[in-house]
């Protein structure tokens, strides 16, 4: 089966309880402070990679979740429903032009789709 491939998972949330102290641990890990500081999101853009730290709830689960980044959510979000997967949350605008989504796998793991336009 061929499809549209992705780019990667180059983004991963994870639900903090508290986004303060949280902060303070991902920065000591990765070595440097937040590109974006909030309320409600903190992100760390290291490597390739972006690193967001959620308030427990933001995400409605309570663990990470990797996002694989995609050129066309509408196509991905069919292509994996036609093989099983279940769209948990439909894409949204969360911004700056970027859509995402969440599915659940055959087990129950939430996986995200991002999309930046």
């Amino acid at each position: 089966m061929t499809g549209t491939p992705t780019q990667g998972v180059k983004t991963v949330l994870h639900p903090v309880s508290d986004l303060a102290k949280a902060k303070e641990v991902y920065a000591a890990l990765l070595g440097i402070q937040p590109q974006t500081d909030s309320e409600y999101y903190v992100g760390f853009d290291t490597a390739g990679q972006h690193i967001g730290l959620v308030p427990s709830g933001g995400q409605g689960t309570a663990s990470p979740v990797a996002y694989w980044h995609v050129t066309d959510i509408a196509a991905k979000l069919a292509e994996v429903t036609a093989a099983g997967a279940t769209v948990r949350d439909a894409p949204k605008d969360v911004g700056g032009g970027r859509l995402v989504a969440t599915i659940t796998d055959l087990d129950g793991n939430v996986l995200g789709l991002l999309q930046d336009r």
